[in-house]
């Protein structure tokens, strides 16, 4: 049984490892020797952390013959992402000039999960500075998708998503500003959850500077899991407390909005959007499951989203502008400086999409978010859940971001129901739908603030309906 304690979910972990059927170190050993035997096809863990694992599996289990209480990861073995803090280990956000850049405290991610009684089994891979939809870089490589070597995993979360789908730890920490946790979940067919702005702490410590106001607004950490049971558990592990974030808000989960049944709108289509016909097929499907369900289902879209995901990269690209090309290529975060020929090449591309807003129409379009989300929060007085695609394309062959200006604007054009989201601070959920021709299709469930558990209930109706499998054996 232990040889395959891999395949379980972190909540039955958790029950056999507190009633002591099993333990944290058997349950560890055996997500480290799946680790071993499938990380070398797929590259999704690039900073293994085997002996500090077993010895945070060992603590776990003397805890619990002590009677000690456990937090709501007790002994589970989980990855996190290589660009967030992790004391004694180096930041390297994919770049190979950070490499040696050891942080020296815990960013609020890995506190949380340490407190939460997690054992981190080891970091999982980013493209370089975690600005791509495709995970590679320079000084890891490259991470592939486990469903199909020449689609991409997502980014920046594709090593998280690749590890969770393969069976690398039941639990993968991930971060979402243009999409970092829906898409990369979206590829490789598990869930995750990009919750509400200041539903979760962030802080990293090493940070040499604050990120500017519209990524402040954008970016979250949230869990991918192969089970919305385990997105529940990684969600209340991450949210728990900490002064250092003053965005962050202390409201206890569950308290966005009863999750029974109630009034769903479905988003297959919008005119001018060139949808793949399974992206189509799997909202419409999510709709009857929902309606089969005791939701009251109706097709509607929600208010100006092409206006809404059409402000994302404008607003993202105009504060980076907003340095000289000189202070970025100063800055240790630079791009132009310390970034790969891919990322720059990406990079370059994106900004050619987002044009170049001037002072008074950034400040206009920044003011603008609000009143959009006002008309989203009406929206959701009538339609408290809403599903749409994370893309309106299944995921891109691999490097589809390196052919040119108009290659990236079909690409970010087919992203911007995910774009919406992370403008106007949503939780957003990923879930699996089905495949096809062996790649997985899912949707996004959406919500207003802090609605995250009309999200995992929504969540668990496709769950139980679902065709797709994991843990997966990778392809090639």
């Amino acid at each position: 049984m232990a040889d395959e304690l891999w395949r379980w979910t972190a909540e039955e972990l958790v029950r056999g490892i507190r009633t002591r059927a099993i333990s944290s170190r058997e349950a560890t050993e055996s997500c480290l020797a799946r680790l071993d035997e499938v990380n070398p096809r797929i590259n999704a863990v690039v900073d293994p952390l085997a002996d500090e694992a077993l010895a945070a599996a060992d603590r776990a289990d003397d805890a619990i013959r002590r009677g000690e209480a456990p937090g709501v990861l007790h002994g589970v073995p989980v990855t996190v992402k290589i660009n967030v803090d992790y004391a004694g280990r180096a930041t390297t956000n994919g770049v190979t000039a950070f490499a040696n850049m050891a942080a020296e405290e815990d960013s609020i991610s890995v506190a949380n999960l340490r407190k939460a009684g997690a054992v981190i089994l080891g970091r999982t891979n980013v493209p370089g500075f975690s600005t791509r939809y495709f995970t590679d870089n320079d000084l890891h490589g490259r991470t592939l998708n486990p469903w199909d070597a020449g689609r991409t995993p997502g980014g920046s979360s594709g090593g998280a998503a690749a590890a969770v789908a393969s069976g690398i730890g039941p639990i993968g920490h991930g971060n979402d500003r243009a999409g970092s946790v829906r898409y990369p979940a979206y590829a490789c067919g598990v869930a995750g959850l990009r919750p509400s702005l200041g539903r979760v702490p962030d802080f990293n410590p090493s940070a040499a500077e604050e990120r500017g106001i519209s990524s402040q607004m954008a970016n979250v950490q949230g869990p991918l899991a192969r089970s919305i049971g385990d997105i529940r558990l990684g969600l209340a592990a991450l949210a728990a407390p900490d002064p250092r974030d003053p965005w962050s808000v202390p409201v206890p989960l569950g308290a966005g909005g009863a999750a029974g049944r109630s009034r769903a709108a479905i988003l297959s289509s919008l005119p001018g959007a060139d949808a793949d016909p399974a992206v189509t097929e799997a909202v419409r499907k999510t709709g009857a499951w929902l309606e089969d369900a005791g939701y009251d289902v109706e097709e509607a879209a929600p208010p100006r989203l092409d206006e809404a995901s059409g402000l994302f990269w404008p607003i993202l690209m105009a504060e980076e502008r907003a340095a000289t090309a000189a202070e970025r290529a100063a800055s240790s975060s630079g791009i132009e400086r310390y970034g790969d020929e891919a990322v720059k090449r990406a990079r370059a591309s994106v900004r050619a999409y987002a044009g170049d807003l001037d002072y008074e129409t950034y400040v206009r379009a920044l003011a603008s978010r609000t009143t959009m989300l006002r008309e989203w929060y009406a929206f959701f007085e009538r339609y408290p859940v809403l599903v749409m695609p994370i893309s309106w394309q299944r995921p891109y062959p691999i490097d589809h971001d390196q052919k040119g200006d108009d290659a990236v604007r079909e690409m970010l054009d087919a992203h911007r129901p995910m774009l919406a989201i992370s403008l106007l601070g949503l939780p957003g959920l990923s879930v699996p739908v089905s495949l096809a021709d062996g790649v997985p299709v899912g949707v996004q469930i959406v919500s207003a603030r802090f609605g995250e558990e009309r999200l995992l209930a929504a969540g668990e109706v496709i769950e139980a309906r679902a065709a797709t499998a994991t843990p997966i054996d990778p392809i090639g």
